[in-house]
């Protein structure tokens, strides 16, 4: 039954080979001159590692065997986030296939890291960023600066040997091996150990010298010269490379890359400087010049000279050129030192480097004098016991001297020729036209000198009028383009060229700041304060004014954004003040006196009052007319505060009683009628009149209406109204 608290293998191929019965060779992933290297699988612990096994036929040699045993139990104490780390190590035991003699092969189990090499980086990309390149490096170093606290020399720092992860963390690799194989008894002609990382040697190591920790400083420098040049600093075939570390000056990578930092140059030179004293000592400071150039801090002051020394070397060799080309005295001789050997010296007491670049020299002299003075007896048949004369017996000069060219005698070679006459003849004739065609050139018709070069000088960081006034007073023509960046305005941020030497009156292009790029304004309306500041951060804005403005604004809550300044939606430099207003959370009470309740209830709500209406009877205005109201006009009260309004309500009306008036006729005395003969149509006056009864009374109705006033009866009708109380 499967244990579930050990992890599960995972699946064997049909040939599975298993080293120290613990890790699982899978796949090769890597291969090099020396080793192999296969990922693995680690049965014990259940995780992926890398296993590097040195190849069967390196093992055989016992020594190598034993210096492959010491550097690898040294490797595995380094514990550092920048050295891949080394779990473990050991040999196995393996039968050569036809003879089946044993040979034991030592293995290193190290830490797989996901990720590409430097080299991959570089051939993908040509060059990295300046800032990451210096990051890369510093990274390096840090790994460096363990290393050497410890004792130990890498001695193969180069592209192929530095992984970066996915995540951008920097895994230096293969240490011990370099080491290991930089003690065999290498030579510069045995191909593997070292014509492959020639370009990367430190001058001690080409000549052969103890090596430290500041051969691995030299080799680093070359790796961020590639890095920011996308080259390494001496190109070439290996035994040419080695001549170059050991005796030509580097050139400023920003040569071959014009957009790099001036102080990223200066530390570069600084680490290949040739004699290890003037180059970096130690690996933290080479680290803390990368740190201060990142963070545009003044590096250390031996970067500075490395820098101005490599200039004013440049400038001099440039200077006398230009000297030489218009004539000027002085610029001929006395720029050109002749080394004369004393006589009996013997080149044997000069070192194999020395003897090997004399030589070389010795072939240039004779390939620019024409041969002459190497092969031949001497041309004035001087004495043969004299030193550095012809030796008639063994057809060779009796000492060494001929390695060199001599100056000091120009024997005439004695005529045996009959074309002699004839060749001096055309010789002088071909003198006579150069000089005068160099005397033409000087003071004849239509001469120009030769355009003098200047020093172009660094302006970044000067504003715009410094750089002009400098470049233009060195006589340089000055051409501008402006650009967003963090600088300050008007400051100039890259000059093309950045350094080295042009014509006088070429043109500079020198790039100015426009600022940071404009960022458009949120639209912070209604959105509280606090809240409002930390999204301008987060966009990026670096100047909002401490203390925000307020108004009072009904709509917005108390303590929320009303606007801002700049407004929503404009464009505008980071670093742009912007100005919050917003809401006190107070308002103005409005005057709704005389309108009517519906009206001022309106105004009221505008501006986020409360009210409530209290009525009063009057006929001195309208009903439903606002009379009074609590709070005054134009004073400041709290959002949502309670306005009383008093309305004007309909008068009272009295009720008046219903009155019925009765009028009666009283008969009037007549005189007595005189008598007729016959009847008449007069009514008897003695008949009572009849009564009138007239209600008065209105039927009653539910509101009060005028009062009714009595009324005279109608003519005729009767005696006027005498009240029952007054009657006789």
């Amino acid at each position: 039954m499967t244990d579930p608290t050990r992890p599960t293998p995972p699946p064997s191929g049909p040939e599975t080979r298993v080293l120290g019965g613990r890790y699982e060779i899978g796949d090769l992933v890597g291969r090099g001159g020396m080793a192999d290297v296969h990922v693995g699988h680690d049965l014990r612990l259940g995780r992926t590692v890398a296993i590097k096994i040195l190849r069967t036929d390196l093992a055989r040699d016992s020594s190598f065997l034993a210096r492959f045993r010491r550097e690898a139990q040294a490797a595995a104490g380094l514990n550092h986030p920048s050295i891949v780390g080394v779990f473990d190590s050991g040999e196995e035991t393996v039968h050569e296939a036809g003879g089946g003699a044993a040979v034991h092969v030592p293995y290193i189990v190290m830490e797989f890291v996901e990720g590409r090499t430097l080299r991959e980086l570089i051939n993908e990309h040509r060059v990295l960023d300046p800032d990451e390149a210096a990051r890369i490096t510093a990274a390096v170093l840090a790994a460096m600066e363990y290393a050497h606290d410890r004792g130990l020399v890498h001695r193969d720092i180069k592209p192929a040997n530095v992984m970066v992860t996915e995540a951008g963390a920097v895994k230096v690799m293969d240490f011990g091996i370099a080491r290991a194989l930089a003690d065999t008894a290498a030579t510069m002609t045995q191909t593997q150990a070292v014509m492959g990382t020639a370009r990367y040697l430190s001058p001690e190591q080409a000549q052969g010298l103890d090596v430290d920790g500041r051969s691995d400083l030299y080799s680093v420098g070359c790796l961020l010269y590639e890095l920011l040049a996308g080259r390494t600093p001496f190109q070439g075939d290996p035994v040419s490379l080695v001549y170059q570390h050991l005796g030509e000056a580097p050139k400023a990578p920003s040569t071959h890359e014009r957009s790099l930092p001036q102080a990223l140059d200066a530390i570069t030179l600084h680490a290949l400087e040739k004699d290890r004293d003037e180059r970096y000592q130690t690996a933290g400071e080479f680290r803390a010049d990368l740190n201060r150039a990142r963070a545009d801090e003044p590096i250390s002051s031996g970067a500075q000279a490395s820098y101005a020394r490599a200039l004013g070397i440049a400038g001099a060799g440039a200077a006398a050129a230009a000297r030489a080309r218009r004539g000027d005295p002085g610029s001929g001789d006395e720029d050109t030192q002749v080394v004369r050997p004393a006589e009996g010296d013997d080149t044997r007491r000069w070192g194999a480097g020395a003897a090997g670049a004399a030589a070389g020299a010795g072939m240039a002299s004779a390939s620019a004098s024409g041969g002459g003075a190497a092969g031949g007896p001497p041309r004035d048949g001087g004495d043969a016991t004299d030193p550095g004369r012809w030796d008639r017996a063994s057809s060779a000069y009796a000492s060494d001297d001929d390695r060199y060219e001599r100056t000091d005698e120009m024997p005439v070679r004695e005529r045996r020729h009959r074309g002699a006459a004839l060749l001096l003849g055309i010789l002088a004739l071909l003198a006579v036209a150069g000089m005068s065609w160099v005397l033409w050139q000087v003071v004849g018709p239509g001469s120009e000198e030769e355009p003098v070069l200047v020093t172009v000088v660094d302006t970044v960081g000067m504003t715009e009028p410094e750089a002009r006034t400098t470049l233009t007073g060195l006589g340089f023509t000055v051409d501008s383009e402006e650009r967003n960046s963090d600088a300050p305005v008007d400051e100039v941020i890259e000059q093309d060229p950045p350094s080295g030497q042009l014509e006088e009156g070429s043109e500079v292009l020198i790039v100015v700041s426009a600022g940071p790029e404009a960022i458009e304004v949120p639209d912070l309306l209604d959105m509280e304060e606090q809240a409002a500041r930390d999204l301008l951060e987060r966009e990026g804005f670096t100047n909002v004014r401490a203390e925000a403005e307020e108004v009072h604004d009904p709509d917005v809550e108390e303590g929320h954004v009303v606007s801002t300044e700049p407004e929503p939606g404009d464009e505008v430099e980071p670093d742009r003040e912007i100005v919050l207003t917003v809401a006190s959370g107070q308002v103005e009470v409005p005057d709704v006196v005389g309108l009517s309740s519906d009206e001022a209830a309106v105004a009221l709500n505008r501006q986020n009052l409360a009210y409530t209406f209290e009525n009063r009877r009057t006929a001195e205005a309208d009903p439903g007319t606002v009379l009074e109201q609590s709070v005054d006009e134009g004073e400041l009260v709290d959002q949502g505060e309670e306005i009383v309004l008093v309305v004007a309500a309909e008068p009272v009306l009295v009720e008046t009683q219903t009155v019925e008036r009765t009028v009666t006729s009283e008969p009037t005395p007549e005189p007595e009628p005189e008598p007729t003969d016959g009847p008449t149509d007069e009514p008897d006056p003695n008949t009572p009149a009849p009564t009138d009864t007239e209600p008065t009374t209105d039927p009653p109705t539910d509101e009060p209406g005028p009062p009714v006033e009595p009324t005279d009866p109608p003519d005729g009708a009767g005696p006027p109204f005498v009240p029952p109380g007054q009657r006789d």
